[in-house]
């Protein structure tokens, strides 16, 4: 397959030979007037990529970054935030509130479950009142799509006064996401999963009442103030030094996924998953999630059903690829298989008849 294995697991992943040759270009000054203008572009085509007309822009942190500074700047100290916890890193923006002063409580399910948008309107008629509800929309650990659209709803409807908070790493430009229609408030996502770039930038969108919140809030922090780094960076001036190749990287990348047009790169997604999830049926595996409708378009996560997942991963390392051979508890019984990014419906092929 190449000089180097093909990445199919569950990022980072995957990055195209064009995308690796525009990063390595020669060094450019952060505040070279042609850089400051490619800050802007991108800044502009990262609100096609969230469906909005407020705000977007970028950091260079991994999207943990955002987490914090989510709770940061959009949760009072003294305020509830309500995080549905579905798998390793919804529990992760749990850890991160507390840790960050705050009152978090957890919405439990089952992993492999999504949860239901009649349970949290429940929670949200009876128990105490939240300032924020904090959603991972595709669960990386277990390969579980949240039902984003009816939940931010539910909160809208039951709790108009909370934000909806949502990591979407591993579903933009992978899984339909409309961040205005939807009603959501701040999402956030890193370069190394489904925009198949190295990891080192974290894309972001803010909605207005969310930045009138943060401007009530005090100790936001300096680098990861947001509200300051939606102006400045959108000005194209970032509070510090970014990563400018992979910038420019990220411009190329919004123009390819523009160019593929985001309903077909959503369709693309769920078809590699579909030919994932049939040949695992005819290698007597079955899909970890049951319920159809919250399995994953960019990971698949499979229920080995006793085989052995180590034989799997050295077939795929033979053949040029390397896959995940499961993540936690799941380990070693429900592997992953990564598809997202530019992978395509072939090369998702050539993997299986390896497998």
């Amino acid at each position: 397959m190449g000089d180097h294995p093909v990445l199919f697991i569950p990022g980072p992943t995957e990055v195209d030979l064009e995308l690796r040759q525009i990063m390595a270009m020669p060094m450019v000054g952060h505040r070279d007037p042609k850089f400051v203008a490619v800050v802007q572009d991108v800044c502009t085509r990262l609100r096609g990529l969230y469906q909005t007309a407020q705000p977007a822009a970028f950091e260079s942190c991994p999207a943990t970054a955002l987490m914090e500074a989510g709770i940061r700047n959009f949760v009072p100290r003294g305020g509830r935030s309500l995080h549905l916890l579905c798998g390793a890193f919804s529990e992760r923006w749990l850890k991160i509130a507390k840790l960050c002063g705050r009152d978090p409580e957890g919405m439990t399910v089952p992993l492999g479950q999504a949860h239901d948008p009649a349970l949290l309107r429940a929670r949200l008629e009876k128990g105490p009142p939240v300032t924020a509800v904090v959603i991972t929309h595709n669960e990386t650990a277990t390969g579980v799509i949240e039902p984003l659209q009816q939940l931010a709803a539910t909160v809208r409807e039951t709790a108009p006064d909370a934000l909806v908070l949502v990591d979407v790493v591993t579903s933009i430009a992978g899984a339909e996401l409309r961040f205005d229609d939807w009603g959501l408030d701040f999402a956030f996502a890193g370069t190394q999963k489904c925009l198949a770039l190295p990891p080192g930038l974290c894309t972001f969108a803010a909605s207005a009442r969310a930045l009138a919140r943060a401007a009530t809030i005090d100790e936001r922090g300096f680098l990861l103030d947001l509200p300051r780094s939606l102006e400045e960076t959108n000005e194209g001036k970032t509070i510090a030094t970014p990563c400018v190749p992979l910038v420019y990287a990220l411009q190329r990348q919004l123009e390819r996924v523009a160019e593929e047009g985001l309903p077909q790169r959503w369709a693309r997604h769920l078809a590699m998953r579909d030919a994932t999830f049939g040949w695992a049926a005819t290698a007597g595996m079955q899909p970890f999630v049951t319920d159809a409708a919250a399995r994953s378009p960019t990971v698949s996560c499979i229920d080995a059903l006793g085989q052995d997942v180590e034989a799997l991963a050295k077939k795929a390392a033979a053949a040029g690829f390397k896959i995940d051979k499961g993540y936690g508890a799941l380990k070693g019984k429900a592997f992953r298989i990564g598809h997202m990014g530019d992978h395509t419906l072939a090369r998702v092929g050539e993997l299986l008849a390896a497998l």
